[in-house]
């Protein structure tokens, strides 16, 4: 007999309940609007009775439907579906109980279609969003980040580690001989074997226990993981998804102590983190403690929260806010981080690669990069490879990166510029003040001379003593490099 997932999809495919056709019926309004977890427009746009519509309105906009509706939609599977727990039945109307939604991931190399099935979503239109301790979070932005994250490279064996509704795995799972995926969440496991029929992947493995343990001896050459990272003192009631039950950063601190020892020669680990930024102590230096010497780190904070600000936000993601205890919870929790001496929390990318080719690199960057930014942290592992395997950088012939454009600022009719600055169009996008000698250096890389010889031409056009050029700019051009915006 052909199992619940195969016979869910052949009705979701025959509705068109795909990313593209729910995005066609709701239309760009009521698609943005439900993004921000308004329904109402896409109530408005779907009253035609379509096997499209009635899916959409079913599993994606929470309201009821018409039993007739959801059987032309869904049809042979209601009891089914009622016996598992997606939907309930009463007096001729239909109620979804689990989210059933359709996902594309246009970062993805060979996106196809996916459906996710994971608790519903909790906060729509203002309603409160409590949620139960084993809840199971669905598309996330969190999820899509970490996704936007993960290298796309072929590889052996990955981790999804802390699987939640196996979102990640499903993306592993395109580019890996073989996967394992584990979470202590009883209901989110089941939910990851549902999802991997449902979506045809039959290379995921899926286990019950916490963190490492039940992969203890393995390696990888791939762990991506989300893990639940929000910072607290681990003190009431725990939301799996989101409450390690470690207090403070402890669980990343964790997990970027243990991963070296699971990862094959090569191997990377990558991690959508929280952590404390302590008085007294760079937030850089602190990391740079937890990485092991086998291992080198590209860490990239993106955002920093004060204490308040970061309480606020998980007290309204738990349905706290305006609660009953609110205000203790609130005063609590502040009062835990002043405590531990904690001024802010840190939110970023933590990537190790088994390999040792120069000390860990931080990155403070708040601005906007592009997506998925999975390409810009292989770039960086090839600089660094690079200058690894160029012992005499002088000899080297190195490319400027095409999308590199030079910005000069000075007053109007000034011979020089006051300022250059040199800025990738992609990846990362960053910028860098440069002075006339760098500037002239990545005007000249085009693949015809050295370094060497380009900075002899630059010192003679300056009159500048050459070796003292050399001597000077050569840790430069390394820098250059390292940053992307020099290529071999």
């Amino acid at each position: 007999m052909t199992t619940l997932p195969a016979r869910l999809r052949a009705a979701l495919v025959a509705a068109g309940f795909t990313y593209d056709g729910v995005a066609a019926v709701l239309g760009p309004l009521a698609h943005a609007a439900l993004g921000r977890n308004e329904t109402t427009p896409g109530l408005r746009a779907t009253t035609g009775g379509s096997p499209v519509e009635t899916l959409t309105r079913l599993f994606l906009l929470q309201t009821t439907v018409s039993g007739a509706d959801a059987e032309r939609a869904l049809p042979g599977l209601l009891d089914e579906l009622g016996a598992e727990g997606f939907i309930e039945r009463s007096a001729g109307e239909v109620a979804a109980r689990l989210d059933v939604r359709p996902y594309a991931a246009p970062y993805d190399d060979d996106p196809g279609d996916l459906w996710i099935v994971s608790d519903l979503t909790p906060g729509l239109d203002g309603a409160g969003n409590r949620v139960g301790a084993d809840h199971v979070l669905g598309i996330s932005p969190a999820s899509t980040s970490l996704a936007q994250q993960t290298l796309r490279a072929p590889v052996g064996r990955s981790l999804d580690l802390g699987t939640g509704c196996g979102v990640q795995g499903l993306h592993l799972a395109r580019h890996s001989v073989a996967v394992v995926a584990t979470d202590v969440n009883a209901r989110a496991l089941w939910m990851t074997r549902f999802n991997a029929e449902l979506n045809e992947v039959d290379n995921i493995d899926v286990r019950a226990g916490s963190f490492f343990e039940p992969v203890a001896g393995e390696t990888f050459d791939l762990i991506a993981t989300n893990p639940p990272f929000v910072i607290s003192p681990a003190t009431g009631e725990q939301l799996v998804y989101r409450d390690s039950g470690l207090p403070g950063d402890r669980v990343v601190e964790h997990i970027v102590r243990t991963a070296p020892s699971m990862l094959a020669p090569g191997g990377w680990c990558q991690v959508l983190a929280n952590w404390a930024i302590l008085r007294d102590l760079p937030w850089e230096e602190r990391l740079g403690a937890w990485v092991d010497e086998s291992c080198e780190a590209f860490v990239v904070q993106r955002e920093v929260l004060d204490p308040a600000a970061y309480v606020e936000l998980w007290l309204k993601d738990a349905g706290l806010h305006g609660a009953p205890g609110y205000g203790g919870r609130y005063d609590s929790w502040l009062g835990w981080f002043d405590e531990q001496g904690i001024e802010g929390v840190g939110f970023g990318w933590v990537n190790l690669r088994k390999s040792a080719t120069g000390p860990s690199d931080f990155l403070e960057w708040r601005y906007d990069v592009e997506q998925p930014i999975a390409p810009a942290i292989a770039e960086w592992a090839r600089a660094r490879d690079l200058l690894a395997g160029t012992p005499d950088l002088a000899a080297a012939t190195l490319l400027a990166r095409v999308d590199v454009r030079q910005e000069s600022a000075g007053a109007p009719g000034a011979d020089d510029p006051e300022t250059i600055v040199v800025r990738q169009q992609r990846g990362l996008r960053r910028a860098r003040q440069v002075d006339t000698v760098e500037a002239a250096v990545l005007g000249a890389c085009d693949g015809d001379l050295t370094i060497g010889q380009i900075l002899d031409a630059v010192a003679q056009l300056l009159e500048r003593d050459e070796a003292e050029l050399r001597a000077t700019y050569l840790p430069v051009v390394a820098e250059l490099v390292r940053e992307g915006f020099l290529t071999g």
